[in-house]
C-alpha cells in the first residue's frame, strides 16, 4: 500500500475483541510472534481491563483479560479472525520459526487466495491472507 492509500484509508470502525485468560501472554504472542503493534494496554489490579493490538497494515484488535461474571464476557479460546497481509510468504516463515502452532499449511486455494492458520496460545484461530474481501459497490 503506497503512502497515498494510507491516507487515504479511513481509520478502523469495527473493532473485534476478544478475552483471554493470560492476556499478558496472549499480548506478547500477538506482537512478538505474530507482528501486532501494541498500541495500548490499560490494567487494573494486574489484569488487563483494554488493550488495543494495531496491524500494520491497516485494522486492529482490542482485548482484555477474563471477566466469567462481565456485562461483555466471552469464552477465552473461541475467537477467530481472518487478517489481511501482502506479505503472506513472509508472515508463515516467521510464525513457524517463533514455533507458532500452524492448524493450515500456507497454501493456493483454488479460489485464488494464498493464506494459511495458526492457533494462539489460548486457542483463537488466526487465518492470513492476501484477500481484502469483494469490492463495494
Amino acid at each position: 500500500m503506497n503512502t497515498t492509500e494510507t491516507q487515504k484509508a479511513p481509520a478502523p470502525t469495527v473493532w473485534p475483541t476478544l478475552q483471554a485468560r493470560d492476556a499478558h501472554a496472549l499480548i506478547d504472542f500477538l506482537v512478538d510472534t505474530v507482528g501486532f503493534v501494541k498500541t495500548a494496554v490499560y490494567e487494573d489490579g494486574g489484569k488487563v481491563a483494554h488493550a488495543q493490538l494495531d496491524w500494520p497494515e491497516g485494522g486492529g484488535i482490542m482485548l482484555g483479560s477474563h471477566k466469567p461474571d462481565g456485562e461483555w464476557s466471552r469464552e477465552p479460546g473461541t475467537f477467530g479472525a481472518y487478517v489481511v497481509t501482502d506479505r503472506v510468504d513472509d508472515l508463515y516463515a516467521q510464525v513457524t520459526q517463533a514455533g507458532a502452532r500452524v492448524v493450515r499449511e500456507l497454501a493456493d486455494q483454488d479460489y485464488g487466495n494464498r493464506e494459511f492458520a495458526i492457533a494462539d496460545p489460548e486457542g483463537n484461530l488466526w487465518s492470513f491472507g492476501p484477500y481484502r474481501g469483494e469490492p463495494r459497490a
